[in-house]
């Protein structure tokens, strides 16, 4: 694996690989990295791509300082599972390197309602600051493929409408890869590496919460089902919760105003120890 932490030399590089007539795959990481991740750097090197991935924990996408400087940094261990997971380079930058102009030159993206609802009410400007450096990291890697992982659903959702807004989607190919869960239903996240054994197994009733949710979708009022939850939730160390709801797949709207037969997907946050867990389940 080779190493790069200037956009020339990386640039340099992926443009032989490009006349050699090679595709590039493409996985934006935050570090921190765990076999979720590992999965989506499998998934583009099983496809043939050069597998490159970034580092960098973007300032732009976090409402709380204090979020941002607690987030996990395991340089030296992601860079050793890399290695052994074929990654073939990793891009390594600073913030100066992403940001030249600083972080107060603002692009804005418009998003529609899909910022407004969910992760964007709670996380006002969060969406903004990942689609700036997502597309910043697509201008400088240039990749065929990026891969993103569902965990983050309405992150995917976002991205794509990016890729849409941007253009790029002529050039870029989303692929959006299943969660990677604990045998305990767990999804994997770097910020389970702040939660405590005891927290980390109360952390498994959202995933059953889900579950309950799934089989009691057409059997009641979603009303009594959110109130049943939260109170699980509650009654499971959970402090804070941000939302507990059953949308559209698509765009995230009320199920309601939806046609019969559509995907729908199921997202919960909520804090357990000051650490805030997201997660989703797609029905069909």
């Amino acid at each position: 694996m080779i190493i790069y932490k200037t956009i020339t030399g990386i640039q340099q590089h992926l443009q032989k690989k490009k006349t050699e007539g090679r595709s590039i795959g493409f996985i934006p990481t935050m570090g921190a990295l765990h076999p979720g991740h590992l999965s989506l750097i499998q998934a583009c090197a099983n496809s043939y791509n050069v597998t490159v991935c970034s580092i960098f924990v973007n300032p732009l996408q976090f409402n709380d300082p204090k979020d941002f400087e607690k987030y996990p940094s395991t340089i030296e261990s992601d860079i050793l599972l890399l290695e052994k997971n074929n990654c073939d380079i990793l891009f390594l930058p600073d913030t100066k390197e992403i940001y030249p102009e600083g972080l107060n030159n603002e692009i804005q993206y418009n998003l529609g309602e899909i910022e407004t609802v969910l992760e964007g009410k709670y996380r006002p400007g969060h969406f903004q600051g990942v689609c700036r450096v997502v597309h910043r990291l697509l201008d400088i890697i240039k990749p065929d493929q990026l891969y993103m992982g569902q965990k983050d659903y309405q992150q995917c959702m976002v991205v794509r409408k990016m890729l849409e807004l941007t253009g790029l989607s002529q050039s870029v190919n989303l692929n959006i890869c299943p969660t990677i869960r604990e045998s305990s239903g767990l999804a994997l996240s770097s910020r389970n590496m702040r939660l405590d054994e005891q927290q980390k197994k109360q952390a498994t009733v959202i995933y059953e919460s889900m579950q309950f949710i799934k089989d009691h979708l057409i059997k009641m009022p979603f009303s009594e089902i959110e109130e049943k939850v939260k109170l699980q939730l509650s009654d499971n160390g959970f402090e804070q919760i941000d939302y507990v709801a059953a949308v559209n797949a698509n765009d995230l709207s009320d199920i309601k105003n939806t046609d019969v037969g559509a995907p729908v997907v199921i997202l919960i946050a909520a804090f357990t120890g000051g650490i805030r867990l997201i997660d989703n389940m797609i029905l069909n």
